[in-house]
Parts: structure tokens; C-alpha cells; sequence
């Protein structure tokens, strides 16, 4: 991370040596340097300061079992990406019910990480009464300019001061309450009207984050109900695999055995209109012996691979790079993961990503990502929003192969069955993840109508449009924080 606030002084005094117990690291001397003086600290935000009651807990893996109602929240469900929590397998562990601790877990609550990944704060969505954080974690009570905070926060200025109040440990930092004592710089002008500004763009971004997994769950239903209700009349009828059978597939794992994994596989091929496999139209990745990957504003070619993508099948992560040869990205196209070191059991191996030409030019995937294309871009975002649902989660986990580092091979993405829905219900379904005919007009939007037309949007935006403006106000906030750090006037516009 480049240090932009946080300067080391190019002299020091013997009065401070003394006071930083006589250390001359000069990382102890590093201290925040804005224009603007006119700060409050994090603890000023806070209705009281934070409890034992508010401090996560540590349960132990012994406490970890396969399924319970109560849930222990890891910290990796605190992405800098997201203002919401990543709830997953991998963030969010079933525990014991007798070691679980109660800790009123309320929508609108800040959580913030004191551990690991100091400084990574998220707002919740809904109330987590099963819920409890773990022992890295720390829960804010906020009410006033909660989301003027949270936007702070989400910032480097907060991350890189913060870093400089907490010394590097042999592994992890630990930022105890260090946190508290972080700076907030306020506006000098206007100043209601920025606080205002600030605060209505990061609920936007907030609306935003939360349709994006609600529409992804309604994708899925979609799917499974059209399946579900279109069957014909045989029987799964499920038997333990015949010695031929293991010789046919050649593998002695469990995955594609077991129950779960047929049961899927036959409501697919039991589906009344039929069923369809990808073509040999896979296209496999690499990264170029010759490269030089950084900002993409300074760069040939979009940078893509399995980390730069989102389990809801969006490029999160804005990353560049020059190459020596050819580059392999120059059409419209969906990128299937093939392969990831993500935890879990294979459930995130097989997420597919639109890459829009339109918007992302041309770009280059390494060997982690396959591609796939065809004319017929309706049929392709079905096909993305296919791999994405959570039945084929599910198969996928028990199509891939290997212990840490979870792989699919191009045989396996080609023996995947689509279900052949009608034309209009492809549309129906590609439409919630990509509506291009949902445009978005910044230059009609005012500081009153903002919150209200924004919503409006909303409403019949895809994933990929909810994600796209998201991303866009993104950058009106920074630049909003940017002039309030260096006493800069705020143009509250939302056009760019």
C-alpha cells in the first residue's frame, strides 16, 4: 500500500526519541500529515466507547462441526471491497451451540477488524441473531454520521495512519483498540451538504452490494423452480457405484458418487425440454514469461485472474499489464474459474465472469481462468448465470479435483449439462445479472433526488449494472475524501 498521508519526518528530536522509549526505527516516527486540521478521532463518532459484550470471542476449531444454527464470523468476511459481510463456508463457520456467545448482532451495526487484517471494517444488512464474531472482530454502536464514518474508514487515509499506531508483528498485527484514535478529517465548507453527500453515496454503494445478492438468490430460485417443475416422469434411482462406472470416469473419489452430486446431475438431464453441453469453444490462460502487471491506467491490457473476480461473477479488482506477445482476451466472453486456492470444498471452483468488451477492452487471463464465447450472447450469460447458482455450486465441488489447490479441467466444464430453457426464460434469467437496456444518467441526479432516482435505477439493473455504478460512485466518493483531506472545496456532483 503507498503511503500518501503518512510521512516519516526528514529530522527528529531527542525530546521524541525519548519519548518513543528511545527506538529509532523510523517507522515509529511516521506520523499522519493533511492539510486539514479539523479532525475528530474514530472514538468521537461512537455512542460509547467499545464493551467486553462487543469484543468477539474465540470458540476453537474443536467447536467446529459441519452443520448448526449458530455460526462463528471469521474475519475474512471483511473484504476492502465491500461494505457488506461475505457471507460463506469460508467466512462463516457452524459451531457448537454450547460454546456459541450471544452478542445481539443488529442491522446497522459497524464491525470492525482489530486483527489480521487490521482496520477492514463492514455495515450489516440485517439483524445476525446466530451469529457471533470472532475474537479479531469488534462491533461499533454508531447513530450519528455512521455512514460519513464507515466511508472514512473504507479509506486509506484511516489504514495507513492506522498502520503506523500498530507495529508490525512476527505474523499478524494486532490492533487492539488502536483504531479509536484515528483521525476523521471534516469538511471546512458547505459543510452540511458534503456530510450529506458522503453519507447518501455510501448508502448507494451499500443498496447496491445488498440487490446484488439478493438478485443472485433469485437466480438460483429461478433456475431450480423451471427445473423443478418441469420434470418428467422417471425416477432417480441411486446406486453405489459399479466397478465399471469408477474404470468409465477413472477417479476413486467420492464427489461425483454421491448422492447430492446425481441428484443434480438427473434433475438436469430429467428435464423435459432436454439439455446441452458447452462446445470445444474453451480457451485455456497464461502468464506471460515477459510482464509487468500494475495500474491500469499505465497499462496495455486488463489483467485478469480468479482473484480479481467475485463469487456473484463480476471483475472487482481494477489491475493492468504488458505483455511480450499476444494477448488473449479480444471479444465479448465469460471467464470460468478453473482453478483456486479459496477454501471451502470446490464450491467457489467453476464461477463464471462476464468480461464486457465494451466496458473492459481488450485484456489478458492467466492459466486459472478458461474462456468461453458465442455469438448468441443471451444463451452465454445463461451459461454464466447457470455456473453460478447454487445447485452448480454444489456440482462443480464435487466435479473438481485435488486437496489444497481445487481444480476443474477443461473435460469437466465440457461434460457439465445446461438445461435447455426456452428462449424467454434465457432472457428472463441473463436479464438479472446484465440489463442492457438499464442506462445510468448521473447528470439528472441532484443532492435531494439522488437517494430516490439512484433506487429507482435499482430497480431493474442486473448484477453486472448494480456492480458497474457502485464502482463509479466509488470513485466520486474518493475524490469527495481526497478534497476533504487536503481542504479542497467538494463539488457535490455526481457526474464525473
Amino acid at each position: 500500500m503507498n503511503n500518501n498521508y503518512v510521512k516519516t519526518p526528514a529530522t527528529i528530536s531527542f525530546s521524541s526519541i525519548i519519548e518513543k522509549n528511545f527506538t529509532l526505527s523510523s517507522s515509529q516516527f511516521k506520523e499522519l500529515v493533511i492539510p486539514n486540521q479539523n479532525v475528530l478521532y474514530v472514538k468521537n463518532f461512537l455512542n460509547n466507547p467499545p464493551k467486553r459484550k462487543d469484543l468477539g470471542n474465540e470458540v476453537g476449531s474443536l467447536n467446529y462441526i459441519e452443520k448448526s444454527p449458530y455460526y462463528f464470523l471469521r474475519t475474512k468476511a471483511l473484504q476492502p471491497h465491500l461494505f457488506l459481510p461475505e457471507i460463506t463456508n469460508e467466512t462463516a463457520l457452524p459451531i457448537m451451540p454450547n460454546s456459541f456467545v450471544q452478542m445481539d448482532l443488529k442491522k446497522g451495526d459497524l464491525i470492525i477488524s482489530k486483527d489480521s487484517n487490521i482496520g477492514e471494517i463492514v455495515i450489516l444488512d440485517k439483524d445476525y441473531p446466530n451469529y457471533m464474531l470472532s475474537g479479531a472482530l469488534c462491533k461499533l454502536s454508531v447513530t450519528a454520521k455512521k455512514y460519513y464514518l464507515l466511508a472514512f474508514i473504507k479509506h486509506n487515509v484511516f489504514r495507513e495512519q492506522l498502520y503506523t499506531l500498530v507495529p508490525k508483528g512476527a505474523t499478524i498485527r494486532h490492533a487492539k483498540t488502536k483504531f479509536l484514535e484515528c483521525k476523521i478529517p471534516l469538511p471546512n465548507k458547505n459543510v452540511d451538504n458534503v456530510i450529506k453527500f458522503i453519507e447518501s453515496i455510501t448508502q448507494a454503494i451499500i443498496n447496491k452490494e445488498l440487490l446484488v445478492k439478493q438478485k443472485h438468490q433469485v437466480i438460483s430460485k429461478t433456475i431450480k423452480t423451471e427445473l423443478q417443475k418441469n420434470q418428467k416422469a422417471d425416477f432417480l434411482k441411486f446406486d453405489y457405484p459399479t466397478i465399471n462406472e469408477i474404470e468409465v470416469s477413472n477417479r476413486l473419489d467420492t464427489g461425483t458418487y454421491s448422492l447430492q452430486f446425481k441428484e443434480i446431475d438427473f434433475l438436469i438431464k430429467n428435464y423435459k425440454y432436454g439439455y446441452f453441453f458447452l462446445n470445444k469453444n474453451l480457451k485455456s490462460g497464461s502468464t506471460p514469461d515477459t510482464r509487468f502487471i500494475g495500474d491500469i491506467d499505465k497499462m496495455n491490457y486488463r489483467w485478469v485472474t480468479p482473484t480479481h473476480c467475485s463469487d456473484y461473477g463480476v471483475i472487482f479488482m481494477d489491475e493492468g499489464i504488458n505483455l511480450r506477445g499476444n494477448n488473449n482476451i479480444n471479444e465479448d466472453c465469460i471467464l470460468f474459474i478453473n482453478r483456486t486456492s479459496k477454501g471451502g470444498k470446490g464450491e467457489f471452483v467453476g464461477i463464471a465472469t462476464y468480461y464486457n468488451f465494451n466496458d473492459f477492452k481488450f485484456g489478458h487471463h492467466n492459466q486459472g481462468i478458461y474462456q468461453f464465447s458465442d455469438k448468441d450472447k443471451t444463451k452465454m450469460l445463461f451459461i454464466l448465470c447457470v455456473m453460478n447458482c447454487e445447485l452448480m455450486r454444489k456440482y462443480c465441488a464435487a466435479l473438481s479435483v485435488g486437496s489444497k489447490m481445487k481444480e476443474m479441467k477443461m473435460e469437466h466444464f465440457l461434460m457439465i449439462p445446461f438445461p435447455n430453457f426456452s428462449e424467454q426464460k434465457q432472457k428472463e434469467i441473463a436479464m438479472l445479472y446484465h440489463n442492457s437496456e438499464k442506462d445510468y444518467h448521473p447528470d439528472i441526479l441532484t443532492l435531494d433526488n439522488f437517494l430516490e432516482q439512484d433506487s429507482i435505477f435499482n430497480e431493474n439493473a442486473g448484477i453486472y449494472e448494480l456492480d458497474k455504478t457502485a464502482k463509479y460512485l466509488k470513485k466520486i466518493l474518493n475524490q469527495a475524501i481526497d478534497d476533504i483531506i487536503n481542504d479542497r472545496e467538494v463539488r457535490t456532483s455526481f457526474s464525473r
